[in-house]
Parts: structure tokens; sequence; C-alpha cells
């Protein structure tokens, strides 16, 4: 078993940063450390997507040479896959960041629980808000 784990270092490397972004999405209350922590998830998939489309001793997919035999080249798929993902996640990060700073403008904090707690306590006071009117109408 350890020889294939010093084989497979970028399966390995890509494992790691994996379990380190989900640690960081799940322990930190901080929206922005959370976003960097999706990032992190993100760049493990990449690394594991093109570790296993690299073939030792194949050349990329490009016609050179005359060869035309698909057995001389890599498979092009995981590396579309790569960098469409990679668009997408700079995209979804950007969108993360826009809400994160809209929220920052609202509650002046990025901690989500000191959100979550100011959003509980407005929701409460509504409700008593709802009872008191209710009340009202109920003595006349």
């Amino acid at each position: 078993m350890g020889e294939s784990i010093f084989t497979n270092y970028e399966e390995v490397a890509s494992v790691i940063l994996f379990v380190l972004g989900m640690m960081n999405l799940l322990m930190q209350p901080n929206l922005v450390k959370k976003i960097i922590g999706l990032d992190i998830m993100d760049a493990a998939v990449y690394l594991f997507l093109a570790s296993k489309g690299y073939i030792a001793g194949k050349a990329a997919p490009i016609y050179v040479d005359g060869i035309t035999d698909a057995s001389y080249y890599i498979n092009p798929v995981p590396s579309g896959l790569v960098l469409t993902g990679i668009v997408v996640s700079v995209s979804v990060s950007a969108l993360m960041m826009a809400l994160t700073i809209n929220l920052y403008r609202e509650y002046n904090t990025l901690n989500l629980d000191e959100i979550m707690m100011f959003l509980r306590k407005q929701e409460n006071d509504e409700l008593r808000e709802m009872e008191l009117e209710s009340e009202g109408e109920d003595v006349e």
C-alpha cells in the first residue's frame, strides 16, 4: 500500500487539498474564508482530473508528424472538463464575493454566526409585533 501512495502522489495531494478545503468550509465562520475553502476544493478536483487525464509517454492530441492513430495521444476530455470547470468556478466565486459584499453592507460583519443571530432576533421581533397586533384586534 505504501508504494501506491508514493506513485500516486497527485491523487494523494488532491485528496489532502479537498479535505483541507472542506474543513475550511465547515469550520470557518467568516464568509470570505468559506469562499476560499470552496476554491481550494475546486483546485483539488481539477488537480485530480488533470492527473487522471495524463498518460506517460503520450502526447497532446494535436496532429503532428503525420501520426493519426489515437493510441499515441492522451484523451482530451479531462483537459476540456478542467478548463470548463475553471471558468464556472471563477464565475461562481465572483458571484459569491458579490453576495458577500452585499451581506457586509447590510449587517456590517462577515461572521455567519452573527448574521444568523441578527436574523433570528429580527424574526422574533416581527413575531412579537404580529402577536401584539392580533391582541389589539381581539380587544376591539
